[in-house]
């Protein structure tokens, strides 16, 4: 059986879910297709529910546990979980400025006990002030209105609350000095955003570490990635990959041993966190001196 932590996300619920019927349906050796028929639908929506990016129809749910053969109880629990997986998030108010395949990695940053991430062109999202956020939303959207602007900072913000909730996840960011030294919104915004890192270093659930251009090459040649563990045992840690108007998640072992090497690599090659917030202060002194 799957087991959910309390005050699992809808989207960790539904790949849970989609994982427990994919392992039913392997198990009695029914194809996805005839699954498929079964609910009246085809074998690529079965794929779509087993790997959790669709919302579950009860019915849909109960026909194909009947179709599994899953006596009454462990039934009656699946499709509870499904009417939960099926509840919206907090995020979906925020619809209008937020895409599908984003909303799949807010969904999964909420809910994750770890993230990891490495960033070379920004600062991370969890970790910007207002005013750089605002800047870095006007560089990619330059035709956003001012209300859509502030929506989408709006919404950056409320996403940092997860690191501050109970039970909320640990954050451990590898910044590249690129990052810190392009003065996104002016040195005034940069100084603020220097000030907010230093003070977020000072959390206990928040690791920074730096990648000084000193260092030379590094292990991340392919750029941003973020890695996220669950307290679940049964969810898989997932690499995000973030592109201009799409993103990937990677779920498979080999992908994410690969990316979780390259993480472990830069965490070695990278500046110590007690290191990392003396260059944070020499870098906000030379910002103030400009």
């Amino acid at each position: 059986m799957i087991t959910a932590q309390p005050g699992s996300g809808p989207t960790v619920l539904r790949i849970l879910l989609g994982s427990q019927l994919r392992r039913l349906r392997e198990a009695k050796r029914v194809s996805r297709d005839d699954a498929g028929y079964t609910i009246r639908a085809s074998g690529s929506k079965i794929s779509r529910m087993e790997l959790g990016r669709v919302s579950f129809k009860e019915r849909d749910v109960q026909d194909l546990l009947d179709l599994y053969g899953v006596d009454t109880e462990e039934a009656a629990s699946l499709v509870a979980l499904a009417r939960q997986a099926n509840s919206p998030g907090w995020w979906h108010k925020y619809g209008d400025v937020l895409p599908d395949w984003f909303q799949v990695y807010v969904g999964l940053e909420e809910a994750a006990s770890l993230i990891r991430l490495y960033e070379v062109q920004f600062i991370p999202g969890l970790l910007q002030t207002a005013d750089y956020a605002r800047a870095v939303v006007r560089l990619g959207q330059p035709a956003a209105t001012h209300d859509e602007v502030e929506r989408r900072v709006s919404l950056r913000l409320a996403r940092q609350e997860v690191l501050t909730k109970p039970g909320g996840p640990r954050l451990w960011a590898i910044i590249d000095e690129a990052a810190l030294r392009r003065p996104i919104g002016g040195m005034e915004v940069m100084r603020a955003q220097l000030v907010h890192l230093i003070e977020g270093a000072g959390e206990a659930n928040i690791t920074l570490q730096v990648v000084p251009f000193r260092s030379g090459g590094h292990a991340a040649e392919a750029g941003a990635f973020t890695i996220m563990r669950f307290p679940e045992a049964d969810l898989p840690d997932v690499v995000y990959l973030e592109h201009l108007t799409s993103a990937l998640y990677l779920d498979k072992r080999e992908d994410v041993e690969k990316y979780t090497e390259v993480m472990e690599r830069l965490s070695v090659e990278g500046e110590s966190p007690e290191r990392t917030t003396e260059i944070l202060s020499r870098m906000l002194e030379e910002a103030i001196d400009e």
